[in-house]
């Protein structure tokens, strides 16, 4: 475990967005947001810190585009402290259930109707903080009958889930293989529920994963 400092530091793999300006939670509503929990290291494979590539190392992980690339909910933005300000989500992905039959397209679908885990992600790349990581904040949330709600504990929950099918073993999509390796930093984030939407507590930990091919 680790705690933050107050330089520019990028060679790090990621710059902490308030140096700048930014924060660690996002924009839900006007005064509310949801904690980014998870930040994909830019000493990562430089594959997965391309859009393209990072589609499918969280697919290895479980996770896939929306259902039918159908946006349910709110966009969501993110200030990132690197001189973009605020910008929409560039990924929402779902948790998918099942691989055969439909693969991970139809398995969202399912996480659409009866809830389960997800996550936004946005890039890391302005002129003043061009680290290239990937900041996600995850969470679970309720069935769709509940209004795709989050659930008790639901931001620590959905960031510990994609922590653990990162960690556990070798993960791979197609013909690449990913190993993954987390550092718990405390700092960036405040512990409890200030300003965080829904009023749902949360620890102030955040997983920072270097994910290397192999």
């Amino acid at each position: 475990m680790s705690v933050v400092d107050s330089e520019i530091d990028i060679t790090r793999g990621w710059v902490d967005p308030r140096i700048l300006g930014g924060r660690l939670l996002d924009f839900t509503t006007r005064r509310k947001g949801e904690p980014l929990n998870i930040i994909i290291s830019g000493k990562s494979d430089p594959y997965i810190l391309s859009e393209t590539g990072f589609s499918n190392y969280v697919k290895s992980l479980g996770f896939s585009s929306e259902c039918f690339g159908i946006h349910y909910g709110n966009v969501h933005q993110a200030d990132l402290g690197d001189g973009n300000e605020r910008q929409d989500e560039q990924v929402l992905a779902r948790q998918y259930y099942f691989t055969r039959p439909g693969g991970p397209i139809f398995g969202t679908c399912w996480e659409s109707l009866a809830g389960g885990n997800h996550f936004r992600a946005w890039k890391q790349n302005g002129s003043m903080a061009d680290s290239g990581a990937w900041f996600l904040g995850a969470s679970k949330e309720e069935n769709s009958g509940k209004n795709h709600m989050i659930i008790p504990n639901g931001y620590n929950i959905g960031r510990d889930f994609l922590v653990a099918q990162a960690v556990s073993t070798p993960t791979h999509w197609n013909s690449l293989w990913w190993q993954t390796e987390v550092e718990w930093v405390k700092g960036l984030l405040e512990p409890g529920n200030d300003g965080v939407n829904h009023g749902i507590e949360q620890d102030g930990f955040v997983a920072v994963l270097t994910v290397t091919r192999v």
